[in-house]
């Protein structure tokens, strides 16, 4: 890879706000390591941004829920003999449907990826990033994690840990170069709700936002070192006000009209 404004790593990239993060990154000049766990989608992905950009985008396939394979993808970083200037931590997964009827390791799958995979990949890039003295981090988490998850509990759960995990280590991090922003987008017209098995609902039927709006109004965010950005559009961006101020039990039965199964036929 060439030296130009640096060198950035986002993970889930191969489709909707990961990829268009990747993209912009690479619109702005920056080499990409491209991580996912979707052999099909990631190649063909890194290859169309490689075409648009000119940049390099080396794509690194890996499942981030086990320890072993986010280790590999360490491995591939620390091989490019390049300083990470931005680390974009972005790959998730969800799941709908109430917890009593969900399937425990599907729910396990939901901690390891988006929460434990993310503190690994933050444990590795920021004290490389400490060492040479400079490193932005963006971590995705989600307006869910304001609310309580009714038929998405362990999503949400997981979403909050992020956003709560990303405001403590911009804090210890203040007086530092480095920056640690969360990048909080509501519904979003990405795979996400075909993913979660969640079609049928409410929000999975509902309008959505875009997702290249979302990852310009992150990497905004980011760029100016801001602690977190509610990203899309002005109703996503005016539900993340109202959240602050509503309590949690009307937040809950909000999110359980909006994500019961079968709630978009209501």
């Amino acid at each position: 890879m060439n030296e130009h404004n640096g060198l950035a790593v986002v993970t889930g990239a191969s489709s909707g706000i990961g990829y268009e993060l990747a993209l912009q990154l690479a619109h702005r000049g920056y080499d990409l390591i491209m991580n996912s766990a979707d052999e099909e989608r990631l190649e063909p992905a890194a290859a169309e941004i490689r075409r648009l950009t000119g940049r390099h985008a080396h794509a690194v396939r890996a499942d981030l829920r086990h320890y072993e394979e986010t280790e590999r993808l360490c491995e591939a970083i620390t091989a490019t003999a390049r300083p990470v200037a931005i680390g974009v931590l972005n790959a998730g997964v969800g799941e709908g449907g109430a917890f009593l009827d969900t399937h425990l390791e599907d729910e396990f799958e939901i901690v390891d990826l988006n929460v434990r995979s993310t503190v690994h990949l933050a444990k590795r890039l920021l004290r490389t990033m400490a060492a040479q003295g400079d490193g932005r981090i963006l971590i995705t988490s989600s307006i869910a994690s304001t609310m309580p998850g009714s038929f998405q509990a362990v999503y949400n759960a997981s979403k909050s840990f992020l956003q709560s995990f990303a405001q403590a280590l911009q804090n210890e991090l203040k007086d530092s170069p480095l920056t640690v922003t969360s990048l909080m987008p509501g519904p979003t017209d990405t795979d996400f709700f075909r993913r979660a098995d969640m079609e049928d609902t409410k929000v999975g039927a509902g309008s959505k936002d875009d997702p290249a709006q979302v990852a310009e109004q992150g990497l905004e965010g980011l760029f100016a070192g801001k602690d977190k950005v509610v990203a899309g559009s002005l109703k996503t961006r005016a539900h993340g006000l109202a959240n602050k101020v509503l309590p949690d039990s009307i937040k809950a039965e909000g999110h359980r009209r909006m994500a019961e199964p079968g709630s978009a036929e209501g």
